[in-house]
Formats: C-alpha cells, structure tokens, sequence
C-alpha cells in the first residue's frame, strides 16, 4: 500500500508521529512478562494490529440501534449493531475472554485479557465480562447449570436470534437496578408470580446491561422476599416478554447497548433459595468487580501507549518531547499510577484463583477497583494532554479513553457503596481483615518507609472509621496495599516513586507535582 502523501501544495507534513503501527498488547508490557500462555499472546498480537483498532474505532463510532417492532407493528426487541461490534465480540470470545477462567486457564488469565481488551475497545468487553460473572452464580442450580454453563464457556460467539438450546454459545447480562432504588436493590418493586415449574415477572429495570444478549440474572420479589431468577431472552416458538423501551444515550461506552427494560409476565427461572437473591447474585457480582479493577488499568495503559509514542517522536522547542525534563516527571507520575493500579488488580486475580485466598479476593477486590478507578481520570486527562490539540481529536483514541474512565467506578458500585461494602466486609468477616492484614505486613522491612506509614495507619484507626471516613481509609488502605504489591515485585524506580509520592505522603493533586524521584528508571518501567 502506499504511504500518504506528505508534500502538500502550501507546506511538508513534519514533526507528525507516525500511526502506533503492529504491536502485541502483551509482549510490549513489562507487568504481563511472566504471563505468557501461547493463546494470550495470540490475543495480544491480534487485539494490537492496526486493523483491529480500525474496526475498533468503527464499533464506537457506530451505536447500537433498537428496533422494537417490525414493519407490521409486532414486537421484536433487537438491537441492532455495527458489524465491526461483532468482529470484536468474535475475536474476544473465540481467545477465551468469558471462558478461560472456568476451562482450564485462570482468572488471571482472564484479568489479561480484560486489561488488553480494554486498551482497544472496551465496549465490548461489557456482555463478556458479565458472561464470564454468571458462571459461578449459575452454579447454584443444577439443571441451570447444565444448560448454560457450557453455552457460556464456549469459545465461539453466535449473536442469533435463537433459544439457548439451539445455540453454540450464549451470552449473560444483568439487569438489577430500578429507578426507585438504584443501588439500593430491596427497594426492588418488580414482582414474581409462580407458574408452574416457572415464574413470571412484571415490572421494569433501569439498567440492563447489554439487552442482546441470551439471557440476564435479574432480581424480583416473592412472597418470601427478593429473589433471584435467570431470564431467558428468548424462548421456543415465541419471544420473551422482555421489552426494551429505550436505549440509555451514554458518555461512553458507546458501541455497547445499555436499556430500560420492562417485563411483561416475563418467564423465569429461580436461581438459588427464594427470598436469598443479593446473596444468590453477589457471586456474580463479586466477579464483574474483578473485571472493574482491571478495566481501568488497560484504559491508563492504552492512553499511556498513545502518549508515551508520541511524545518519543514529537519534536518542540529544539528538542524531542520526551527528552524534556517537565514531560518526563509528568509521565513517570502517571506511570506509577498505571503500575500500581496494574499489579494490585493482577495480585487480586491470583487470589480469584486460590480457593484458601477467598477472604483476601473479597476485600482485595472492592479495594482496587476504588483505588484504579479515582486514578484512571487523571491518568486518560494527562495522557491526552500530553499530545496536545491532537489529544482532544476524535482522529486519535484519546478523547474514548477519556469518556470510558468514569464507567468502572459507577458500574456495579460507585465510590461510596464500595467503601461502605469495605467497612461492612471488615466488620462482618474477620477472615477478611485477617487476610488483609497479612497482604499488608508482607512487604514489611522492605522500606522503612513503608512501615512508618502502615504504623500511622493502624494506629490512626485501631478500629473501623466513622462512616464519614470512609473514603480516606479507602484510599489510604489501597495505596498501602498497592505499595506492598510494588515494593516486592516492581522494578525499584517504580517502588521507590510510588513510596515517596504515595505511601510515605500524599501526592500532589497535579501530574508531575514530584521531585527526587528516578525518572528515568520510572519510565523504562513502561
């Protein structure tokens, strides 16, 4: 193919990076070095081509479009997508995105590909993940079980319009939420009726995360209480009565659909013991909060890709940007962000993967998706600054990865519900504070520092804060967490950064606010 033409009629195109190119999203990273199973770097290989990215952008350019009736006013409640939505959805399920935790891979295998997946088009990684969630929540019904569980951890992707039995694979969404409760789902009003072997369901959700899909775990209340019930998208010979009444006009996330949704006697199926539903659908959960810590990572890489390569082949003031001093604290500041927010999420996974380590993956979870999510919109806003007016352009991905950084945080549990899901899990599980307290004290007589600063922790809350707290012990228990994580297994530049500018103090609200620190060493760590 031939280049583009540089040699314009007023002026010669110069000091212009060339586009990012080929590269493999994992052997380009220094924290997935150890991670190296043939098919994740396959997957990192594809997800980086230049054409991925082109159908990449093309499936967040292009929206989902709801089609509620047909020509002669029956109801069909499709939505319809780019197909360039579908090539992303095939690659990520054909590399084992919702199923390599569950068929012989591990969730930390999973994590990767969640972190990769979303330095490219995280849109799509919203059905998968929740795919990947369903299947241990699956697992408290038998005969459910069977049926779905391998339709959801078949590598391959069928987006027909068929009942799950008739499908190759299948896909799982949620729909939770209501508009009188929000994030407070006993206010749940949606109703369950027993009918037969079945349900039926009546009321609506705020919420329901990619309406496409096979079928959704959804909350509803019985004579017992609220329950928890899977609800097939689409049955034998008819159509569930599942109707989507808008698509939600998002800030990002946009090649993904999100709906309001009403249930019409919708059929159900119960999942778990009636009346116990948040108990039954916290696994799931607990699962896409995994996913939540990871996804915010990627974004803080992707964007840090795009500047990084930038500003290595950008010239001002006689000199190439990254050899100018202000740029490099800049970028080593946000580097220590993305290493710690990178290792604390893939040390949570190894927990997921660790049945003795369950307490830790409770608590570990909720702390690092807090953590990651505060620093991802300081991080995506640097980066794009960085490449100044360019970054503000929808010709490069920055201004996606900046729309993209808030959705973690508010998905699944915005900032305030974790950090009281924190407190109430410290308080009601002592194995959980246990195992914390072992993750903390691990990198103990590493650095002095490092043990001042959890000294002044415990000592500054011997037992749980006030409510009003809660954030600031948040905060302060994630970054001791991460610094432990960093200071045992991160090149020292990036230890030693993120001790002095995190742990042993506050950092400064501004990228770049730092001095002292090895800022070269902190950017050969990227």
């Amino acid at each position: 193919m031939s280049d583009p033409r540089t040699s314009l009629p007023t002026h010669e195109v110069e000091n212009q990076p060339d586009p990012l190119g080929d590269i493999n999203l994992l052997g380009c990273d220094p924290v997935l070095t150890d991670l190296a199973p043939k098919r994740l770097s396959e997957y990192g290989a594809a997800l980086g081509l230049s054409a991925t990215r082109t159908r990449a952008r093309a499936a967040h350019r292009h929206k989902p479009e709801l089609t509620v009736f047909d020509a002669g006013g029956r109801r069909l409640d499709e939505v319809a997508f780019h197909p360039a939505y579908h090539e992303m959805m095939t690659l990520s399920q054909g590399a084992g995105y919702a199923a390599t935790a569950w068929d012989g891979g591990s969730h930390v295998e999973h994590a990767a590909m969640v972190y990769m997946a979303s330095q490219v088009e995280p849109g799509h990684c919203c059905p998968l993940t929740m795919t990947y969630a369903g299947v241990p929540a699956l697992q408290a019904d038998t005969h459910l079980a069977e049926t779905w569980i391998p339709k959801l951890t078949t590598r391959a992707y069928d987006p027909r319009v068929l009942p799950v039995e008739q499908k190759a694979s299948a896909t799982l969404g949620m729909a939770m939420t209501e508009k009188q409760g929000g994030s407070d789902v006993r206010a749940n009003t949606t109703r369950a009726v027993r009918d037969g072997d079945h349900w039926r369901l009546t009321g609506h959700k705020w919420f329901c995360s990619a309406p496409m899909s096979d079928g959704f775990l959804t909350l509803a209340q019985t004579d017992q209480g609220l329950s928890c019930f899977l609800v097939p998208r689409w049955l034998e010979g008819e159509r569930n009565a599942i109707h989507l009444m808008r698509l939600k006009d998002k800030l990002g996330n946009t090649s993904n659909a999100s709906a309001e949704i009403e249930f019409h006697g919708a059929l159900a199926h119960q999942l778990g013991e009636e009346g116990r539903g948040v108990q039954t659908i916290i696994e799931m959960v607990h699962h896409t909060r995994l996913d939540t810590a990871m996804a915010p990572a990627g974004l803080m890489r992707g964007a840090l890709t795009h500047a990084v390569h930038w500003v290595r082949h950008r010239r001002a003031f006689q000199k190439t940007l990254i050899d100018q001093p202000l740029m490099q604290a800049v970028l080593a500041d946000l580097i220590l962000d993305w290493q710690a927010a990178t290792r604390l999420g893939l040390r949570v996974a190894a927990a997921f993967d660790d049945p003795g380590a369950r307490a830790f993956a409770r608590i570990g979870v909720a702390l690092a998706k807090f953590l990651n999510n505060k620093l991802c919109p300081r991080v995506t806003l640097e980066a794009m600054e960085a490449l100044g007016g360019m970054g503000y352009v929808e010709d490069t991905p920055m201004p996606m990865y900046y729309r993209e950084a808030p959705l973690n945080s508010i998905w699944e549990g915005s900032g305030n519900v974790i950090c009281l899901d924190i407190l109430r899990t410290l308080a009601r599980e002592p194995e959980a504070g246990a195992a914390l307290s072992e993750a903390l004290d691990a990198a103990r007589d590493v650095d002095a520092r490092y043990d001042q600063a959890l000294s002044d922790h415990r000592a500054r809350w011997p037992t749980l804060p006030d409510e009003r707290e809660a954030r600031l012990f948040a905060e302060r228990t994630a970054v001791l967490l991460a610094g432990s994580v960093l200071l045992r297994e991160a090149p020292a530049a990036v230890a030693d950064g993120f001790v002095a500018t995190r742990v042993q103090t506050a950092p400064g609200h501004i990228a770049g606010s730092v001095s002292g620190l090895d800022l070269r060493g902190i950017l050969a760590a990227f």
